[in-house]
């Protein structure tokens, strides 16, 4: 069975932030970190050249794949922050309506700015779909 592409990296978190161009994001990525950290009760690690993934998240589908993951993380790209969560934020949609301005995606959404989302309803966030991956981790 394949591996993922993306796994885990020796790679400074630091340095990666630190090498951001635009100020702005970078500002926003520092306080990520902070806010997932929290959230997860996890040390950051690099997750391929420029994710920031959050926990040790192993997962099993019903038809045999698996692999490794990170419970919850974040990737600046040109266009967005990309924020992942391990699955289930279709259990979060009162969350979702208070955190503010982003668009989605299957797992993860996308925000423009930290500014544009409530930082403690994001907090909340990553730690519901956090309790509920090890739940069903748990359960499975």
């Amino acid at each position: 069975m394949a591996e993922n592409k993306t796994q885990a990296t020796p790679n400074s978190v630091a340095d990666f932030i630190a090498s951001i161009a635009d100020e702005k994001q970078r500002g926003d990525c520092e306080a990520l970190v902070g806010i997932f950290q929290k959230a997860t009760k996890s040390e950051p690690r690099m997750w391929g050249p420029s994710i920031v993934g959050f926990g040790d998240y192993h997962y099993r589908y019903e038809s045999g794949r698996e692999g490794d993951w990170f419970y919850a993380g974040f990737s600046p790209r040109k266009a967005a922050i990309t924020l992942y969560f391990c699955g289930y934020l279709e259990f979060h949609g009162e969350l979702l309506a208070k955190l503010g301005k982003y668009k989605s995606g299957k797992g993860c959404l996308y925000i423009k700015s930290l500014a544009d989302v409530d930082a403690k309803v994001l907090r909340e966030l990553i730690v519901s779909t956090v309790r509920e991956a090890k739940n069903r981790q748990k359960n499975a």
